[in-house]
């Protein structure tokens, strides 16, 4: 029977996503949890793979296996074989032809930055600490709005990394303010790597006046990644949901 997972996770102390020979990874620990439960070796495979230190409220995976626990049950049984900072918020029962890659039709990433005089113990591990003057807010809504819609996103790939198609499609990209944090949510159709640290990365450089408000309109133009900003750092990017075919890609509401 094929199983469709959704996970919620604390990147901070894992390698990123996928199994890694010298990192501890959060694949890892689920397929451990997984083989010990069901009492034979699984395999899960993800709908994207997170780096090192980013965070996921929507992570979905599937994975193949034989258990009496019903579907629905199966995440609470796991969830007791897991450390603190993974979870399964859901599990279910699909057919056997369902990927949780090749069938996402959208992504939702979140990019939190705390923008204040002095860092902050308890934000610091899920937000891009961003310190003295005040970032220009509303100058940034207004630069992020270009790249919404269907673009080659070459120069928001980070330098060396290298994919045949860079076209994607980005249904939304909006910034607010959400409990004291300044954040970027954007959906996509898909990601290069790095291009949402990116984004953010040369947000903060607008608000900040190292450059200009039509920044994204230049980087979509020349496709040259030197014309935008830093890469922002992962510990504020999370994955917040996976969409799939009946579901509004313009809902933000969590699963």
């Amino acid at each position: 029977m094929r199983y469709k997972g959704i996970c919620e996770y604390d990147g901070t102390d894992y390698g990123g996503w996928q199994r890694q020979k010298n990192a501890n990874t959060v694949q890892e620990e689920i397929e451990k949890a997984l083989t010990k439960l069901l009492e034979t070796p699984i395999t899960i495979h993800g709908a994207g793979r997170t780096d090192a230190g980013v965070h996921a409220r929507g992570q979905v995976f599937h994975f193949d296996g034989d258990t009496r626990i019903p579907p629905d049950k199966l995440a609470y049984a796991v969830n007791y074989l897991l450390p603190k900072d993974i979870r399964l918020k859901q599990t279910q029962a699909v057919g056997e032809d369902f990927h949780c890659r090749f069938d996402a039709k959208a992504k939702w990433y979140r990019y939190q930055i705390y923008n204040h005089p002095f860092a902050s113990p308890l934000r610091g591990r899920y937000s891009w600490y961003v310190p003295f003057a005040p970032l220009d807010v509303d100058l940034m809504k207004e630069a992020v709005k270009p790249i919404v819609g269907t673009h080659d996103y070459a120069a928001f790939a980070a330098s060396g990394s290298y994919v045949e198609m860079t076209v994607r499609t980005i249904y939304k990209a909006e910034i607010s303010i959400i409990d004291g944090l300044i954040t970027l949510d954007i959906v996509g159709s898909g990601f290069l790597y790095n291009m949402v640290r990116i984004i953010a990365g040369t947000l903060v450089d607008i608000g900040r006046g190292k450059l200009n408000k039509d920044t994204f309109t230049t980087m979509l133009q020349t496709l040259d990644r030197k014309q935008g900003g830093m890469t922002a750092p992962p510990n504020g990017l999370c994955m917040m949901r996976v969409y799939y075919d009946g579901e509004d890609v313009l809902s933000q509401q969590e699963i």
